[in-house]
């Protein structure tokens, strides 16, 4: 293992599959960061020169290591499942906006015959379509829920610690990241369109308004009320 070079590569999978999600606006955040780390794996001289430049200090772990390493267990598991849900996403997506009638449990029963993705738990996802082929989330699933609840606190301990310890762990942090705001009844992103509105003038909607319905407001009493209407990205 010390003897293989840190650079990773890829085919164009992670890739095309990250376009595809863009296209479709579905959150496939692991798969991004999975080939962001691939990337920036690759570019190893950049790095031996900036670890030269940045001479970070990272305490040695003090902790219980056989239970630290099952919380790493359970942070995986969570983290697997997170990215088979934001993969059957973008599927179920995909066959919405072009009219597919997808067998998503056979799916399921397809990878587990692959070489690539596989996982014990594929049985679980066919039996959870079989049960609703209309689920929206594999996250709603009763397996899946409790399954999830039982691994996010050694998943926190985990993420926390990757931070604390300068451990790059990109997919496995935004897993948890996309896990809490997919749970969220109201996220911080109605600042996020107040900005855009200021910037941009993108226009935002309002909670006491009928939805789809738009409104600008002049922020700095300099813009007058012209909205970005017919740009609404």
């Amino acid at each position: 293992m010390e003897h293989i070079r840190d650079t990773a590569g890829q085919k164009g999978t992670g890739k095309w599959t990250g376009i595809a999600a863009l296209d479709e606006g579905v959150p496939l955040t692991l798969i991004g960061e999975a080939v962001f780390a691939r990337c920036l794996s690759a570019m190893k001289e950049e790095r031996v020169e900036a670890a030269k430049v940045f001479d970070r200090k990272i305490p040695a772990f003090t902790g219980d290591k056989a239970a630290f390493i099952e919380a790493i267990r359970q942070a995986l598991f969570a983290s697997k499942i997170i990215s088979y849900a934001q993969g059957y996403t973008l599927m179920r997506t995909a066959a919405e906006h072009y009219g597919w009638n997808l067998n998503y449990g056979g799916i399921a029963l397809m990878w587990r015959g692959g070489c690539i993705i596989r996982s014990v738990f594929l049985g679980k996802i066919k039996e959870a379509y079989d049960k609703d082929p209309n689920l929206s989330n594999l996250l709603l699933d009763p397996y899946f829920k409790e399954t999830i609840e039982k691994l996010v606190p050694s998943w926190r301990t985990v993420a926390a610690a990757a931070l604390s310890y300068g451990v790059p762990a990109p997919a496995m942090t935004s897993a948890l990241s996309y896990f809490d705001g997919y749970t969220t009844e109201r996220l911080p992103a109605n600042l996020l369109q107040a900005q855009r509105d200021y910037f941009g003038a993108h226009t935002y909607e309002r909670l006491d308004a009928p939805k789809g319905q738009f409104f600008h407001t002049n922020w700095t009493g300099h813009g007058g009320n012209t909205a970005a209407s017919t740009y609404n990205a």
